[in-house]
């Protein structure tokens, strides 16, 4: 199948470092003598027809900026056969020959029923802050979230120290504990709390004692949203009832780890997977997900991406239990 015109969406989550791949694409497009149509808001733009054309100068000056200016949105009509429908007739409408979709696993969901069902080229480019993905060592926001994580953290650990408080931060990971555990490594944690460990109170209170004895002036216990201990407001109560004479506080970090301008490492990363998935879609490549595996590009099908999960370095449990004290 010759490919003349590609279509390039974000969708899901946004992340830091979406809009320099969507730069990537549309100039690794031209480059390659290939048109290219941006879809505004994901798979529901693709619905409703919201589509633009898009050139090298189009995409200027967004290389470090935040977010995605071509918007992202889950869809549920596009979940339904219906919907699909109306996104496939507004491709063919457009003669749009291939997609890429810039987003994370129930991105690549989605991307993998429609393509078998219209025989539709589709590429995937992992962007999640998550860093959960099977198939990369990257995903492109990841490390701009947990630059932004440490920042913050380091700034809480300023009055933790000047007041002796025992904080309780609370990061993004409703499944992975990837941003929970590096950014506590790097910031010196008391504890981390991950979904993927499983933990008690006890262990819980343990960490705090052994601070406690070793003199420490301030603590702080990094959480993942989905750690499996009921909550970071839950810890805090459970544990002033434990200790009452502490001064506890709980700091949730929210959505300001989704924004800000990606890192250097992330504007390089989604560079690379960018010029990689106009390249593997000119070869003939489909159904895939481009990722970076020991600073190499690798494909992974859909099917093994979406089915398997990033794991935890157990190492890294290790270490952060052996420098915790």
């Amino acid at each position: 199948m010759i490919i003349k015109k590609l279509g390039v969406m974000t969708s899901g989550g946004d992340a830091p470092g979406m809009n320099a791949a969507i730069r990537s694409v549309v100039r690794a497009a031209t480059h390659h003598e290939l048109e290219c149509l941006g879809i505004r808001l994901g798979y529901q733009g693709l619905i409703e027809n919201d589509l633009l054309e898009l050139g090298a100068r189009d995409v200027k000056n967004i290389i470090n900026r935040g977010g995605t200016f071509l918007k992202t949105a889950r869809s549920k009509e596009f979940k339904t056969a219906q919907g699909r429908k109306k996104a496939y007739e507004n491709l063919k409408k457009h003669q749009i020959d291939a997609l890429i979709i810039i987003g994370g696993d129930g991105s690549f969901t989605g991307a993998r029923v429609f393509g078998s069902e219209y025989d539709i080229p589709v590429v995937g480019i992992p962007g999640t802050i998550d860093n959960d993905i099977y198939g990369t060592d990257f995903t492109v926001g990841y490390d701009t979230a947990l630059n932004t994580v440490i920042e913050a953290i380091d700034k809480i650990r300023d009055t933790a120290t000047s007041h002796n408080r025992l904080f309780f931060v609370e990061v993004m990971g409703r499944d992975a504990g990837f941003i929970a555990l590096n950014s506590g490594i790097a910031t010196g944690a008391l504890d981390i709390l991950i979904p993927e460990k499983d933990y008690n109170l006890d262990q819980l209170f343990t960490s705090i004692e052994r601070g406690n004895k070793e003199g420490k002036s301030s603590s702080i216990i990094v959480v993942a949203e989905g750690e499996k201990l009921g909550g970071v407001y839950d810890l805090a109560k459970a544990t002033g009832m434990k200790y009452p004479d502490y001064d506890i506080r709980v700091s949730i970090l929210g959505h300001v780890q989704r924004g800000g301008n990606p890192s250097c490492y992330d504007r390089v990363l989604a560079s690379r997977l960018g010029v990689a998935a106009v390249e593997s879609i000119i070869k003939g490549k489909r159904d895939i997900m481009v990722g970076i595996r020991g600073n190499k590009i690798i494909f992974t099908l859909f099917e093994e991406a979406i089915r398997k999960k990033n794991e935890i370095n157990e190492d890294l449990i290790k270490i952060a239990d052996i420098i915790a004290v």
